[in-house]
């Protein structure tokens, strides 16, 4: 018989009919004359459960079965006296998998901390509630971002993570070679010979794939990347991790206008499909983590976002009275006290800032006019801040050869991104959103290393 996937069960109008339940007992109650077995198969929240009575032929074996057994049960689904469920299957056949032992399996009806699950269970936590939710959420939002772009024409390229650059310019990012650790060759002067090494070259792991999406928008006109990137910021906080995805769309004949809307209708795609498609998961979260989560969302959907260039939000911040604990002035980056504020009191709705001043954003953000600002922005949403960073860049070689210096960076190592500017040289846009900030904020989790199935971490590179 094949199998049926509880979501689909509890999808059905009316009960009737033999099924056959594949998943793992989340609690067995062995009474004296019956055996409650609830059942979950990872398709959905909601449980399943199994009914065995004490004519059944295996009663004596299976009152020992305990949480987290694998099970497979066939039965008739009936309707169920039990309160808060619909349907029951009256089990007639009973197959067990994989036994769990009842006395260690760690994840039983008493709560077990998520720091206790992070640290010491994470190969068993997908199997709580809580992270077979965050995860079906996580499946959802990478199925709508995909869904967005490809729906718009857009071309998914895959960026490569071993790179020669550093798109950001922060210089925190690992190394990778083939060199001997303890003894690598070196140079009449003493400095390690990287012309040795496997690229002949100093290489990392990438921190972004904006640089080189931009060669592809500058062909194909719409593109968008999603893949691993690698920041090796030695911080333990709960917003940090080592390993991480980025989604970066780049927008060939495109402005900031543009890049705007885009980003926009981007949020409002993703955070209304995960409403529609995720509502058992969605509602849990609302329960039990983040009690204002589905109402946000709902709110970012409906309402228009409001734009203020960076000028007009620090003045907005510095007349507001409001005692925080960064002080604000000119020339400073906004910090998430001061976005929190802009979009949950002063404007009451999500803001995209733009036209930073140029000295604390990075060189590929295109100059204004002033000289002294460029036309970055950032999408600050309520409850986080910042939530997705774009320009529109720079697309003039002489001015973009001169930010590079002015960073400090090695002109040699972009030879190739100049080329782009050298030939055919258009207005082109993008933005980054962090996959695990978004699945993070609308799942309510505080900590950013439960929504990542495996988080990379300092002193941390377990699984």
């Amino acid at each position: 018989m094949a199998r049926d996937m509880i979501r689909d069960i509890l999808a059905r109008e009316k009960p009737g009919g033999p099924v056959t339940v594949q998943g793992w007992a989340r609690t067995v109650r062995a009474q004296k004359h019956v055996i409650f077995m609830q059942l979950n198969d990872g398709s959905c929240l909601a449980d399943l459960q199994a009914v065995v009575a004490e004519d059944h032929p295996d009663f004596a074996a299976l009152r020992v079965i305990g949480a987290g057994a694998a099970l497979e049960v066939t039965g008739e689904l009936a309707e169920s006296a039990g309160k808060g469920q619909r349907f029951e299957i009256m089990a007639d056949q009973i197959t067990v998998h994989g036994d769990a032992d009842p006395t260690a399996y760690p994840l039983q009806k008493k709560r077990v901390s998520f720091e206790v699950m992070r640290e010491k269970l994470a190969h068993l936590r997908p199997r709580a509630k809580t992270f077979g939710a965050v995860f079906r959420v996580r499946n959802a939002l990478s199925h709508a971002i995909h869904t967005f772009f490809q729906d718009r024409g857009f071309v998914w390229v895959h960026t490569p993570i071993i790179t020669a650059s550093d798109a950001e310019g922060a210089g925190e990012m690992f190394r990778v070679t083939t060199l001997d650790p303890v003894a690598p060759p070196r140079t009449q002067a003493g400095d390690v010979d990287f012309g040795k090494d496997f690229f002949a070259r100093p290489t990392f792991l990438t921190v972004s794939g904006q640089l080189e999406a931009e060669l592809y928008a500058l062909a194909l006109s719409n593109v968008y990347t999603f893949g691993p990137t690698f920041r090796a910021e030695n911080s333990n906080t709960s917003r940090h991790l080592a390993e991480f995805w980025m989604v970066e769309p780049e927008v060939a004949f495109c402005d900031i206008h543009g890049n705007m809307d885009l980003a926009e209708a981007f949020l409002k795609h993703l955070f209304r499909t995960v409403l529609d498609d995720c509502a058992e998961d969605m509602a849990f979260f609302n329960q039990w983590i983040e009690k204002s989560t589905c109402k946000t969302l709902e709110h970012i959907v409906e309402s228009p976002f409001e734009r203020l260039t960076y000028t007009e939000a620090v003045d907005l911040l510095e007349r507001s009275g409001e005692k925080f604990e960064y002080p604000v002035s000119w020339g400073k980056d906004l910090q998430s006290e001061h976005e929190r504020y802009l979009c949950e009191k002063k404007i009451g709705r999500p803001v995209i800032v733009t036209d930073y001043p140029k000295d604390i954003k990075a060189f590929y953000m295109r100059l204004n006019d002033d000289a002294k600002t460029v036309r970055g922005m950032d999408v600050l949403v309520p409850r986080l801040g910042e939530i997705i960073g774009g320009s529109q860049r720079e697309d003039r070689l002489d001015v973009l050869e001169r930010r590079i210096d002015e960073c400090g960076l090695d002109p040699s190592h972009y030879w190739w991104y100049f080329d782009t500017r050298r030939f055919g040289s258009v207005e082109h846009a993008g933005f980054g959103l962090g996959f695990e900030r978004l699945v993070q904020f609308v799942t309510g989790m505080a900590n950013i290393r439960d929504v990542i199935p495996f988080p990379r971490t300092p002193n941390n590179a377990d699984y």
